[in-house]
């Protein structure tokens, strides 16, 4: 691509396919594409430099990938020992005051603007039909984040030294995208998040219930809620003040979610105020009362609590057709209800006491809306309880 306007049009169009993703795989392929498209390439990838382990690991792949280069590889990584220029220009001469510039290899062994290599990257580019390829270092909060590699089919053109340049410009746009994807993921993650025990929130539970119920209706899939309340709160936050019953609060959330971790997928959920829930999609019924069994021993040794009200609601139940979440919902919070009002020491399940399940009635005899004890979507659950 030689004109201005066409290179500044590449950029444009990169930076909106970023904007546009809408999850970390869509701005990745967006950004390879887009840099792919910008250079007249016919092939690109996007890798992250996890320090940690000492490797560049492919994020994506796209255009002309060889048999071996999936879109998106779940284990193709490299160790940064096999690439000396990693060294040479993400540390050497970038910490000497240099810029992180991208460069050139060519499948003969020539790179633009610097000595020889023949090294892993000369070495693919000849396994894998290419004749040259141009690498951008990406640079992420003031870091090396990783590289936008584009290539060259064998026979086209190679990448010169103005094309270095311009890679590295596109790398920057790359490095903005990722930065923009970075504060989306960030902002969704506290949006689903409850603040002080780090659980799932109320708002998370209503989109996976939600999810869930509709497997269930679609493939039979089994879907269990495990509802609790943690006893004895209020009369904690009253004599030992609140940074206490924070501490109780945040000690159950863990408890809950070790218990959680007991069911493959599980999601451990902190609804609000005093109380708590585990999501659970796929298990039998029998291995989700267990779990809550383990919950109710470990939570009856919390100090200063009062141990917790659990109540089981699962459609392997005998608990009739289950087709919508605010049903499985109130079947869940009316065996906890239940639990409560007759102290049990372990969990409550609904549809287990054969016909005429006292459970089940009250879930499914609606009370006047005034004594309703809570709606399931739609109404806020501020405040401790106890």
């Amino acid at each position: 691509m030689g004109g201005e306007d066409e290179r500044l049009a590449a950029v444009v169009a990169l930076a909106q396919g970023m904007a546009a993703a809408h999850t970390p795989r869509d701005s990745w392929r967006a950004a390879a594409l887009g840099a792919c498209r910008a250079l007249d390439g016919s092939f690109a990838a996007l890798s992250v430099w996890e320090r940690d382990l000492g490797r560049l690991r492919v994020l994506v792949n796209v255009g002309e990938r060889a048999p071996d280069e999936e879109e998106f590889p779940e284990s193709e990584a490299y160790p940064v020992h096999q690439f000396p220029e990693i060294t040479e220009f993400l540390h050497e001469r970038w910490a000497g005051g240099g810029g992180p510039n991208a460069w050139v290899e060519t499948a003969d062994g020539g790179a633009a603007g610097r000595r020889n290599y023949f090294h892993q990257r000369v070495a693919a580019l000849r396994r894998r039909g290419r004749g040259s390829c141009v690498v951008a270092p990406i640079v992420l909060h003031g870091r090396a984040w990783g590289e936008v590699y584009v290539a060259r089919r064998a026979g086209a053109a190679a990448f010169g030294r103005a094309d270095a340049d311009f890679a590295t410009v596109l790398a920057a746009v790359v490095a903005a995208g990722i930065a923009q994807t970075e504060r989306l993921e960030e902002a969704e993650r506290l949006a689903y998040t409850d603040a002080l025990t780090g659980l799932a929130n109320r708002r998370a539970v209503d989109v996976r219930l939600d999810e869930a119920i509709e497997l269930h209706r679609r493939e039979g899939v089994v879907v269990s809620l495990v509802v609790c309340d943690l006893n004895g709160l209020k009369n904690v936050n009253d004599t030992c003040g609140h940074a206490v019953g924070d501490r109780l609060l945040e000690r159950f959330g863990s408890v809950l979610s070790l218990c959680g971790a007991m069911l493959p997928g599980a999601l451990a959920a902190r609804l609000g105020g005093d109380e708590f829930c585990l999501l659970v999609v796929g298990p039998p019924a029998d291995d989700v009362v267990g779990a809550a069994d383990e919950l109710c021993r470990r939570a009856a040794a919390l100090e200063p609590g009062e141990g917790v009200a659990c109540g089981v609601a699962s459609t392997a139940e005998a608990i009739g057709p289950v087709r919508s979440a605010r049903r499985l919902f109130r079947l869940a919070d009316a065996a906890q209800y239940r639990a409560k009002a007759v102290r049990a020491d372990r969990p409550v399940v609904a549809g287990r006491e054969g016909p005429g399940d006292p459970v089940v009635r009250l879930a499914d005899a609606p009370p006047p809306e005034q004594a309703e004890r809570r709606s399931f979507r739609g109404r806020s659950r501020g405040g401790r309880s106890g």
